[in-house]
């Protein structure tokens, strides 16, 4: 129970990743909040971890709107007196694209999604989370590490959250809140099951991204969330501005 009496926010908390912190912040203690703007999926969500005796809340939110963004973090502190954790998850992949297939406005549209939303969930979090010593956790990527073919919006916009964890992490140390970022390869996730369904073999296609992982498999969304669970725990007191990557060794994977 090392997240007992803490109060957590989960942007896109209700599917793949996100769902996954939600769950392990739940089992160890944490008041969790949920955000997306999918009524429907929130409310799924929200009963699930309920009936897993979960102390949760749904909040419809777009994290592209700062309005929403703002509520979404009041409403929070309402409701449950205090924030300790927000995790700036929520954010999507768009299929592999050349840079001269992005468009000006689909690039800068999943910069508000990827990056300025994580940028807001930090930004309006703070004052709440200088009161309990709190901290953020920014969702990045592996990718944002080492690169992506035919990823180049995807990319920058994980690299940017990176950047963004290591200047806020040396800001506010000496204020008590911890910054860090988290970076993980292959996650088996609603997602990525959409992706494999459109290949040719579905079953192939994901033993293929598998093996990518010297560990023979990807992460499981629980894995993920226990990560994280970590970071925001009394457990990584010492640990601020850290891109930290549970990828299964998939970045050794050039050694072979």
């Amino acid at each position: 129970m090392k997240l007992k009496d803490k109060v957590a926010i989960i942007t896109g908390g209700t599917k793949g990743i996100g769902l996954g912190c939600a769950k392990v912040f739940a089992k160890h203690g944490c008041t969790v909040v949920i955000c997306s703007n999918d009524p429907g999926s929130g409310q799924e969500a929200e009963e699930q971890l309920k009936q897993a005796d979960a102390k949760v809340r749904f909040i419809e939110c777009d994290v592209k709107d700062e309005g929403q963004m703002t509520q979404l973090i009041e409403q929070t502190v309402q409701g449950f007196g205090q924030l300790d954790c927000i995790v700036n998850n929520a954010g999507w992949h768009p299929p592999a694209m050349t840079i001269d297939q992005i468009s000006v406005a689909d690039y800068e549209s999943l910069l508000r999604l990827n990056l300025t939303s994580t940028f807001m969930g930090c930004k309006f979090s703070l004052p709440h989370l200088l009161k309990t010593k709190g901290s953020i956790i920014n969702m990045s990527s592996e990718v944002a590490l080492i690169g992506q073919g035919e990823a180049a919006g995807y990319v920058s916009s994980k690299a940017g959250q990176i950047g963004l964890t290591k200047a806020l992490a040396l800001d506010l140390a000496p204020k008590g809140v911890r910054v860090n970022a988290v970076c993980p390869a292959g996650v088996m996730t609603p997602l990525m099951q959409e992706w494999a369904d459109t290949q040719y073999d579905p079953s192939a296609a994901l033993e293929m991204v598998d093996s990518w992982h010297p560990i023979g498999r990807m992460a499981k969304i629980e894995e993920i969330g226990e990560v994280c669970a970590f970071l925001a725990s009394s457990e990584a007191s010492s640990i601020t501005g850290q891109a930290i990557c549970p990828d299964g060794g998939a970045a050794l994977g050039y050694r072979r």
